[in-house]
């Protein structure tokens, strides 16, 4: 779990870091600047899962594993967008602090469950089972008294 934190801390430092620069000195109009950040954030995140805690799991190609991440990502991204919407337009919480705790606390909250969720049984699956190697043999059962006399007791003389 901590080291899908950290690649997730990793990811949220890379996708603010990118949204400041593109809005900033490069002028990039708010949308524009958040795809692309959003973008480079998953990518990170997708990196540093797959090198991370997921190395060990099954790898069903790099392009299609991110793939899988990034519609994750994306509905994680929704998540949080719905419960703003919620928020914002059904419960009539308008102002900036109620936007920001609904969608960055609540719906990160949420959207983190989902996304650790989906990284781990979707996207980083365990390995199956190779269907041609052997079964394991079952242990040998222990030796005790009541095999040596037999089911029925001691033989009677």
């Amino acid at each position: 779990m901590l080291g899908f934190a950290a690649a997730g801390l990793a990811a949220y430092l890379t996708d603010v870091a990118l949204f400041v620069w593109l809005r900033g000195p490069l002028g990039t109009d708010p949308l524009t600047a958040k795809a692309l950040s959003f973008v480079g954030g998953c990518t990170v995140a997708f990196l540093g899962n797959r090198l991370g805690p997921y190395r060990g799991r099954r790898a069903d190609g790099a392009a299609r594993q991110y793939a899988l991440f990034f519609a994750v990502n994306a509905a994680g991204a929704a998540v949080q967008l719905g419960c703003i919407a919620v928020s914002h337009h059904l419960l009539g919480f308008t102002g900036a602090r109620a936007d920001l705790v609904s969608g960055s606390v609540v719906g990160m909250a949420l959207a983190t469950a989902l996304r650790f969720w989906g990284t781990r049984s979707l996207v980083f699956r365990p390995a199956a089972a190779d269907p041609a190697a052997p079964l394991p043999r079952p242990a040998p059962a222990p030796a005790d008294a009541a095999d040596a006399t037999g089911p029925a007791g001691p033989a009677s003389p």
